[in-house]
């Protein structure tokens, strides 16, 4: 058994479906944080620092790794990996940060619709596109989460800082993986993060997307269980 606890951190309108499938074949379950009541980063950080004592391994995909990435800035010593899925180590552009407060303003005024299937080639490849199982638990996930939830996602993630230097100095392993047809978070962020820690192994999935667990989890359990087995060393 580990000796660490992980803990999985969905992202933008995901719930832990996003790691079902994972969860269920690795040692241990561990927790799922919550990225929904809170509308920072760094609060939805402490919130899963408090989950349980000791050792951890957070495991974040898009959101989710910006809120890993603040756990390990915040509690570097408590960190026995992590892994950043589908993420990126920067803070958020002006153009995104202009795209979100539209989203959020649509969210609040005109009612929320969740992920609507026009949307859908922004978090799936071609072929996951094909896979109504997918689909329906993308829109699952999205109806979920809901329009308060939605909108305190996307204000954290505005407000959110750039990690590069917590990278640098974080000592332990780092799985860094992502679908190198990613248009939300392209393969060349996650490069970056892998340049960055000393330790980060880089996993790029040929005709992947955004939702790279959903999409290839046998090839992300297996990414994992190698990670687990490096921080149980």
């Amino acid at each position: 058994m580990p000796s660490f606890t992980p803990i999985f951190i969905p992202g933008l309108l995901c719930t832990e479906l996003l790691f079902a499938k994972q969860r269920a074949k690795l040692p241990i379950q561990g927790y799922i944080a919550d990225t929904t009541r809170h509308n920072s980063i760094h609060e939805m950080a402490l919130a899963a620092l408090d989950l349980c004592d000791g050792p951890l391994l957070p495991l974040g995909l898009s959101l989710g790794g910006s809120v890993a990435l603040e756990m390990a800035r915040l509690a570097p010593q408590r960190m026995a990996a992590m892994a950043l899925l589908s993420s990126n180590c920067r803070d958020d552009s002006a153009e995104n940060q202009r795209q979100r407060q539209q989203a959020i303003a649509l969210a609040k005024n005109a009612g929320f619709q969740g992920v609507t299937r026009h949307l859908m080639p922004r978090l799936l490849s071609e072929a996951a596109l094909q896979d109504e199982a997918i689909i329906a638990d993308v829109l699952s996930m999205a109806a979920a989460i809901g329009r308060i939830g939605f909108v305190n996602q996307q204000t954290a993630i505005m407000g959110r800082r750039a990690q590069h230097d917590t990278l640098a100095r974080f000592d332990a392993p780092v799985l860094v993986l992502c679908g190198n047809v990613d248009v939300l978070t392209p393969p060349n962020m996650s490069v970056e993060m892998a340049d960055l820690a000393p330790q980060a192994k880089l996993c790029l999935l040929n005709g992947i997307g955004h939702l790279s667990s959903i999409e290839a989890p046998e090839a992300v359990f297996h990414a994992l269980e190698s990670l687990f087995e490096l921080a149980a060393d």
